[in-house]
């Protein structure tokens, strides 16, 4: 095993260990790391003597923080095409993986963002733990959710996942067990024994059944005691109508989050908002990525991702100009041309999409 390689491979007993190893970049996945997990999925599946997959970060501050933005900005600026190629693969591994047949296991401990959901909570498996911040943050990169996230967020109860797909808001081990993001919650501290007792399991039952024994009850969460007033407001059918009824609401929380979400690129909410209403309908994993491929092909063409990576990443002056600046001025036709079918560049995963 070369320490140095971006993904770290090893077999502990029957389990094969994936170890995203950019510690200092915070694990963020590029297009070597996405290949090298794909090729190690094909192997591990196919060799008797690995029962499961364990995928963990390197580092202590977490699992993933997405992917590498940075480099998708670079991209962009350049009038390059690598970052395209690199979702079409990074999203064929969300598929890969939600469809694995053993048992595949994600720690989500510690920060998970982003492309790091995609990897993670598509599992079979999830563990989170105390230490666990999970989100979607694109709408605040001039971005929308994606790696299936539109779809798992859509899943979600009520309107929680409209809310944590507007908002970008990172949320703990109970609201990600909430909302269908995770499995199970282990205290930090137990992550080792649970490790070594997977490593003894000999069947997929065993996993999962060791993976409940080390489960205990997760910390309180926050989503619980606000469904009331989200479900009500992101019921509304523009995002307009949400940040009315959320400003106009009685609950403080409610309107501290229209101010949150008036922050975020008014293009990226509103594609967002019917990304989700849309994954919905979809209902199957593949097509939902097939229409983030579509998505995030029109966005990476837009203003607001180049910008939006330069606010809050390279310049980090967090003071975004997008373009339109407004809710207002984001019309029907910029929403629907981020949906428009890509042709023969189309992802493929699932059928092929209806003229118009």
């Amino acid at each position: 095993m070369n320490h140095e390689d971006p993904v770290l491979l090893h077999t502990e007993g029957r389990v094969r260990h994936l170890t995203l190893n950019r510690p200092r970049a915070l694990n963020a996945l590029n297009h070597a790391m996405v290949l090298r997990m794909a090729e190690a999925l094909d192997a591990a599946e196919h060799d008797p003597g690995v029962t499961a997959v364990l995928l963990t970060g390197a580092g202590e501050r977490g699992l993933c923080a997405g992917g590498d933005i940075r480099a998708v900005r670079d991209d962009a600026v350049a009038g390059g095409r690598a970052s395209l190629d690199f979702w079409r693969d990074e999203y064929r591994l969300n598929a890969r993986i939600a469809r694995f047949p053993k048992p595949y296991i994600a720690l989500m401990d510690g920060i998970v963002m982003g492309g790091g959901v995609g990897v993670s909570a598509h599992g079979s498996v999830r563990i989170v733990t105390e230490r666990s911040r999970i989100a979607m943050p694109e709408t605040g990169i001039g971005f929308v959710p994606d790696v299936g996230g539109t779809y798992l967020l859509g899943t979600a109860p009520g309107e929680l996942g409209t809310h944590l797909a507007l908002t970008g808001e990172a949320i703990g081990a109970a609201d990600a067990l909430l909302c269908g993001l995770a499995d199970h919650f282990v205290p930090a501290q137990g992550l080792a024994a649970l490790v070594a007792d997977l490593g003894a399991c000999t069947t997929p039952e065993d996993v999962t059944a060791t993976a409940g024994r080390h489960a205990r009850p997760a910390p309180g969460g926050v989503l619980a005691a606000h469904r009331a007033w989200i479900d009500s407001c992101y019921a509304a059918d523009t995002v307009e109508e949400i940040v009315d009824r959320l400003t106009g609401h009685e609950a403080p929380a409610a309107r501290e989050t229209a101010a949150t979400i008036l922050a975020k690129a008014p293009t990226s909410l509103k594609v967002t908002l019917e990304s989700v209403r849309r994954a919905r309908r979809l209902g199957g994993l593949e097509a939902v990525l097939d229409q983030e491929y579509r998505v995030s092909t029109a966005a990476f063409a837009g203003p607001d991702l180049v910008e939006g990576v330069r606010a809050q990443i390279v310049d980090k002056d967090r003071d975004p100009r997008w373009d339109p600046a407004e809710l207002s001025r984001v019309t029907h036709a910029d929403v629907a041309r981020h949906f428009a079918p890509l042709g023969d560049r189309e992802l493929g995963l699932g059928p092929a999409p209806e003229a118009g």
